[in-house]
């Protein structure tokens, strides 16, 4: 296995892990909107406060990791992708603002206006990054230079709209499964209910993703089934999809949770396994991003992993004792 291929592997694993860890957060503070009382927006703000900044260095290190190992992709999609950059990074910076600005003043209008602006944001965020794994997944228009040729709204498909909205009841799916971990009494049942809709309305969307991406471009269906990996991810999305349900009527709380994870990384799974070697598809393949002509020297990438080998470890181990801390 040479050095693009590891790469291409370890960004996949930053941003499954991103996904997972900051996706349950996510979907709790959009189902925050759904909370009538202030006890329970407070109760799932607490439940998440210790988590949501460290998860976030997921996603930071997955741009970093981009940076350092495929430079072109990071150019083309950063400068491609320029507006529906801009948004996500206000509503980043808005999640933050909310968490922070949220209790420094003792009145109702204002903890609501923050409490909605928590929820508005990371739904902004959710639904932006589930478009641009749509884009890359149905590939986007490059020409010969790496340059994209399209606009904003462009990136504004029905392939990647639908996988957008697919990530969102996912995400709403892996937040309300959180929930059940961290909450009790009627916030506790209304989490339950959460995981239900979400479930079923990801289930609808993920079928309905299917059907509009066979009509719309059938190869990546014929794709996605031509490499043990497609027929891994498909059983593993299977396989969550089915477990979900029945882990919850069991109130195994802690299994619902880990069939939800393994909804989001068959998802990744399904989409890597579709586009390698490319790391950006194009609509004309030859205009193609891939893990060869987009990547570093051999060098930067081997000096670049003694860094990240040095450095996933701290990650994990801060991210498993805050866990463990606060698992209560």
């Amino acid at each position: 296995m040479d050095l693009n291929i590891v790469w291409f592997l370890l960004i996949g694993v930053l941003l499954v892990g991103y996904a997972i860890l900051d996706g349950f957060d996510l979907g709790a503070a959009i189902l925050q909107l759904f909370a009538k009382k202030e006890e329970d927006r407070n109760a799932i703000l607490k439940s998440i406060a210790p988590f949501w900044d460290g998860n976030e260095v997921w996603l930071l290190t997955g741009g970093g990791a981009i940076f350092a190992a495929f430079p072109h992709v990071y150019a083309t999609v950063f400068s491609g992708f320029y507006l529906a950059m801009i948004l996500l990074l206000v509503g980043l910076i808005f999640r933050a603002l909310s968490i922070e600005f949220r209790n420094q003043v003792d009145s109702p209008a204002w903890k609501k206006f923050w409490d909605k602006a928590f929820s508005f944001s990371s739904l902004l965020v959710v639904l932006l990054l589930g478009v641009a794994l749509g884009n890359i997944f149905i590939g986007i228009p490059l020409d010969g230079q790496m340059n994209y040729t399209g606009s904003f709204f462009t990136l504004l498909r029905p392939v990647p709209l639908f996988v957008g909205l697919t990530g969102v009841f996912m995400i709403c799916t892996q937040g309300a499964a959180f929930l059940l971990l961290k909450t009790d009494k009627a916030l506790y049942q209304s989490a339950r209910s959460w995981v239900r809709m979400s479930w079923l309305l990801f289930v609808v969307f993920a079928v309905l993703t299917t059907i509009i991406t066979a009509l719309t471009d059938a190869s990546k269906i014929s794709l996605l089934f031509s490499s043990v990996v497609g027929y891994l991810a498909t059983l593993l999305l299977l396989a969550g999809v089915i477990l979900v349900p029945l882990f919850l009527k069991k109130e195994a709380n802690f299994r619902v949770f880990l069939a939800s994870s393994a909804i989001i990384g068959a998802m990744f799974l399904v989409v890597a396994g579709t586009i390698f070697p490319n790391m950006v598809p194009a609509q004309i393949p030859e205009y193609s991003l891939n893990i060869y002509n987009a990547s570093s020297s051999q060098r930067t990438l081997f000096v670049m992993l003694i860094i990240a080998l040095i450095g996933m470890p701290i990650v994990l181990g801060y991210t498993a004792f805050v866990h463990r801390v606060f698992r209560k």
